[in-house]
């Protein structure tokens, strides 16, 4: 008797692509990256690449209706064939905003007042 399986898979993809892409802290790969995961629950994904922000989101992937409880036995043993779940994730990058170099030497200075008690000026 051919017992069946569930292959679950999650994409994730940025625009622009090649940002480097974490999952639960392990690294993927470079966007589009691709990972197999066993267990559905929120994931947490890092998205890093130079000139745009590093992004950090927290994703609920919810499991579908054949992974629910008593429904999971007969999709994961007993169906005569292979379910696939595939998962995408699609995260637009933002620019990462560059402050002028006055701004925070202004706010260097203003801090190293504040921890040596002598006020800016003197």
């Amino acid at each position: 008797m051919c017992s069946g399986c569930v292959r679950r898979r999650m994409t994730v993809r940025t625009s622009p692509p090649g940002a480097t892409v974490s999952v639960d802290n392990q690294l993927i790969g470079t966007s589009p990256a691709a990972t197999s995961f066993v267990y559905y629950g929120t994931r947490e994904l890092r998205i890093e690449k130079d000139g745009y922000r590093t992004e950090t989101i927290r994703r609920k992937i919810k499991p579908p209706w054949y992974q629910l409880p008593v429904l999971d036995f007969v999709s994961e043993t007993l169906w005569p064939g292979e379910i696939r779940d595939e998962r995408i994730i699609d995260v637009e990058l933002v620019p990462q905003a560059i402050e002028p170099t006055g701004n925070v030497l202004g706010r260097a200075e203003m801090l190293r007042s504040q921890a040596t008690g002598v006020p800016v000026g003197q």
